[in-house]
């Protein structure tokens, strides 16, 4: 089945179900039993005290063993139900799609469900918000919670009526006895001990789910759900949280990497009134009670550092793919021999791709305030793993886990960015000293320059055909990125794939879809290169050699929704079309796209972009198609935009000034198609589709120029040139 969604069908999205953020981020054990609602409170407290005691790294699992059912969920008397979810909202629908989970097992409306998420005290670890993990990974914990839930209450209420618990029905929060009409609410079961003492037993991770076909809450397109609080601008995100008698705080940033100070003159920081100052090693903080005195203090003291710069590696970002292969470390090259391949191939190919180190720049930058409190650490922060953010912020401290509260507000934005909390640990160093709450907001300079990068790469491609243009023979290596994705999907006898690691002179981590992004364009730019040495149609040429049902289905729904064929007639030296596919973390997504090429002015203008995109059964269509929409916009940005450019151990393009993303003039016409794929497990949405732009733009930029642009950012320039 396909569901077919276009940009232009976006559904008005309202709230029945906001929460006022402040009880997230002031939560104590009261609120927390206010915010719940009346229930019974030793199920609440048995909440609180797993919360506490869970220990140990999650990872998303926790849907059956030694969890118990009141870990994830709680009745209250107003007939609503709260769960937990230790995952992160930073923008992808999380919250909304485990209240859908919850909700489709309880058999209640959505409106009911009242969530708590990213908070260490009272959530489940369910480890980090990362890797698209949120959907295969939570979602059906969160269902066997609240299936094993409805089971329990069910029985409950056939013991009360001495009836065939096969004769009750559970619909709309009510338990009915079809054969006696006897009713029986979650409000009322909320109020007994014996439910109580029934939720202490272990989650059921065998339990029957309800069907895909059966669905009523799950499938459909809920709104979010604190859509009101966006976009009215109630909710609070990490950099609003605000404390009683806060201070702000700034710290001291050297002038390069790996630049330490040798000496400093903190007295007239020191002398400014109501300033605190924290000189503790490397680190030197200044905290205030407004950013201005702060940023005075900081100032005043910045300007007497003394500091030892090191001398960095010869490169720059005009150099650093040379540097990278001269550094790759290729004894821990692994893979299939192809040379054989090779030597009886027809007609051989090579080429190399690379790709430049890119920023992830979320709209919200690094944030954390901390709070010292009876011997106790608690920090709102934007991290997107905070129970790692607790651990080491324990570690920093020499303090035990428990005494360290980390609570997440739903956050700006990470896209892999945010897997620690700097600002956060920067924030309990001068409240520590302060003796009062502090603020640490990072500059959007601070997070250009020290914030980790998507890696820089070099890519190097080999190919094999024979006389019949079928291809025979295939090396791909990847230099410094990471093998995500690296393996090619496509029937070749002879394949060698590889990751090598190499020196980065810049610190570099995971992005949205880690390497994918690299791999996919380097890989899909390059089998257009073989398509059209074999004197191929692109699409034919990838379907000739795809064995993966998944990946063919939405290749040939893209290529007829795009009007492929015809439209790859009518491609003129101003006009080019491409297309591009592939997979990764268990999802499919292919796209064609429509360019218009200006040689004099060197300019690639993106006009299409039409993608079809699979991950299993759809949660909430209009969520993923949003999340959909995003990756493309995204992807246009590291395939024609972005690129970080640093010489002597400093960026030299830290702001939105000089580091270019996509605006809105950049946006093309989007045409979004969701394949709904039901008998699979679900997977994750937030990352593969942003793979396959950057080729199919970069494909279409050949088809109409007969120039292959092999470097991402694609400069339009080269176009004037060749």
């Amino acid at each position: 089945m396909t569901d077919s969604i276009s940009t232009k069908r976006v559904e008005p999205e309202s709230s029945k179900r906001s929460v006022p953020p402040s009880r997230e981020f002031t939560i104590s054990r009261r609120t927390f039993v206010q915010t719940l609602g009346a229930g019974i409170l030793i199920t609440v407290t048995d909440a609180l005290s797993w919360g506490q005691r869970r220990g140990g790294r999650g990872g998303g699992g926790g849907g059956g063993g030694a969890m118990p059912v009141v870990a994830r969920l709680h009745l209250n008397e107003d007939g609503t139900i709260s769960v937990m979810s230790g995952k992160v909202e930073e923008g992808q629908g999380a919250r909304t799609e485990l209240s859908q989970a919850a909700a489709e097992e309880l058999r209640v409306p959505f409106d009911r469900i009242r969530i708590v998420m990213a908070d260490t005290d009272f959530v489940p670890d369910d480890g980090g918000t990362s890797g698209s993990r949120t959907t295969p990974g939570n979602v059906p914990p969160m269902r066997q919670a609240a299936a094993t839930a409805r089971e329990l209450l069910t029985r409950f209420a056939a013991k009360q009526w001495q009836a065939d618990v096969n004769s009750l029905e559970v619909r709309d929060g009510t338990i009915t006895n079809k054969a006696t009409n006897q009713k029986l609410t979650y409000a009322d079961l909320a109020k007994s001990r014996e439910i109580a003492e029934a939720f202490k037993q272990p989650i059921e991770s065998n339990i029957t789910l309800t069907a895909v076909s059966d669905w009523k809450v799950m499938g459909s397109s809920v709104p979010r759900a604190n859509n009101r609080d966006l976009v009215t601008g109630a909710h609070q995100f990490p950099s609003d949280v605000a404390r009683p008698n806060m201070f702000y705080g700034r710290v001291l940033r050297p002038p390069s990497y790996k630049a330490t100070l040798e000496s400093i003159d903190l007295s007239e920081a020191k002398a400014m009134k109501d300033a605190v100052v924290v000189h503790e090693g490397e680190f030197v903080g200044f905290a205030a009670p407004s950013l201005f005195r702060a940023t005075q203090a900081l100032e005043a003291a910045a300007k007497t550092a003394s500091w030892k710069v090191a001398s960095q590696p010869s490169v720059s970002h005009k150099t650093i793919h040379s540097y990278l292969q001269e550094h790759a470390r290729m004894d821990n090259a692994r893979g299939v021999v192809t040379e054989k391949g090779l030597a009886e191939a027809a007609k051989t190919l090579s080429a190399t791709y690379t790709l430049a180190y890119i920023q992830h720049t979320p709209m919200e930058t690094r944030a954390g305030v901390a709070e010292w409190k009876d011997d106790k650490l608690t920090v709102w922060a934007g991290v997107d793993n905070p129970p790692a953010a607790q651990r080491d912020l324990a570690q920093m401290f020499g303090m035990p886990v428990e005494r360290v509260r980390v609570i997440v507000p739903d956050m700006g934005g990470g896209f892999g960015g945010k897997h620690a909390a700097p600002a956060a640990q920067e924030a309990a160093r001068l409240a520590k000293v302060a003796g009062r709450p502090v603020c640490v907001h990072w500059t959007r300079a601070e997070e250009f320059t020290w914030a980790y990068f998507r890696p820089a790469a070099v890519i190097e491609c080999k190919g094999g055909l024979d006389a019949k243009g079928s291809l025979i023979a295939w090396d791909f290596i990847n230099i410094n990125a990471g093998g995500s994705a690296i393996d090619a999907p496509y029937n070749i006898p002879n394949k060698r794939t590889q990751s090598v690691g190499s020196d980065s002179p810049l610190a570099q981590g995971a992005y949205r879809c880690l390497a994918a992004t690299g791999n996919n364009f380097a890989r899909e730019s390059f089998i257009d290169e073989l398509a059209a040495a074999a004197g191929a149609d692109p699409l034919e040429f990838r379907l000739t050699h795809l064995d993966n049902p998944r990946i063919r289905t939405v290749l040939e729904t893209v290529a007829q929704r795009f009007n492929w064929s015809e439209r790859k007639r009518k491609v003129t030296p101003e006009l080019g079309v491409g297309l591009a596919c592939g997979t990764e973390k268990n999802s499919v997504v292919a796209a064609c796209v429509e360019v218009g090429i200006d040689r004099k002015k060197g300019e690639i203008k993106v006009r299409e972009v039409c993608q079809a995109f699979e991950c299993g059964p759809i949660l909430n269509p209009a969520n993923l198609t949003s999340q959909v929409q995003g990756c493309i916009v995204m992807g246009l940005g590291g395939a024609l935009f972005e690129e970080i450019e640093f010489e002597n151990g400093k960026v030299l393009n830290a702001d939105f000034g000089g580091y270019r993303v996509p605006r809105f003039r950049d946006v093309p016409k989007i045409d979004v198609v969701l394949v709904n794929k039901t008998d699979i497990p679900s997977a994750g949405g937030g990352e593969t589709p942003i793979i396959a732009v950057a080729p199919a733009v970069g494909n279409a930029v050949f088809a109409a120029t007969g120039v292959r642009i092999r470097s991402l950012p694609m400069r339009g320039d080269v176009l004037k040139r060749a």
